[in-house]
């Protein structure tokens, strides 16, 4: 969904309520975790976070803040979504002439010894259909990592139109989740 300008916190508030009751945009629910689906634009974004305990415990934080995408520039609704699964929220990224408004719903956790994270999927206010899974690990060396896997398709008319710019958009976006996270992480 596109707006006008930037949405206040209360249009995004009714947003997100009309938003509980709906279903995910896409079939293929989970598949961040392993085989990507057929007909998406695939990503897979990686980057060493550090080494240690002390990197590894701050970017869980930072994840369970929402720091990677305050750090990116969305307004996240609501402040901090509980990473649970079945949980619903709203993000907006303020463009120069309007915001790309985003529900989502959080779909699997993952949360072992040495990884951490989510992954949401699309409702039926968003400019794509798809996932998008944000995972941190630790190897037995203790080198941290931060890895953005994701799925997509436009399915709004104007991300459609827009092509190349929606997905430079697209990347544009997950570089600043990586470096916000990595700010954060080394804290």
């Amino acid at each position: 969904m596109f707006v006008a300008g930037r949405p206040n916190l209360e249009d995004l508030d009714r947003i997100l309520a009309t938003q509980f009751g709906e279903v995910v945009t896409y079939g293929e629910v989970g598949a961040t975790r392993g085989v990507m689906p057929n007909g998406y634009q695939h990503d897979r974004h990686e980057v060493v976070l550090g080494q240690g305990a002390d990197v590894f415990e701050r970017a869980i934080e930072g994840l369970r803040g929402w720091e990677a995408h305050r750090g990116a520039g969305l307004i996240v609704r609501p402040d901090v979504p509980e990473l649970r699964e079945g949980v619903t929220m709203v993000q907006a990224l303020t463009l120069p002439v309007v915001s790309a408004v985003a529900a989502c719903r959080i779909v699997y956790v993952v949360d072992e010894v040495d990884s951490f994270g989510f992954a949401y999927g699309t409702l039926p206010v968003h400019p794509e259909e798809g996932e998008e899974a944000f995972i941190v690990h630790r190897d037995p060396r203790a080198v941290v990592t931060f890895v953005i896997t994701a799925f997509s398709r436009p399915r709004h008319a104007l991300a459609r139109l827009g092509g190349p710019v929606t997905r430079q958009i697209q990347l544009h976006t997950t570089r600043r989740y990586i470096d916000a996270l990595k700010t954060f992480a080394a804290g």
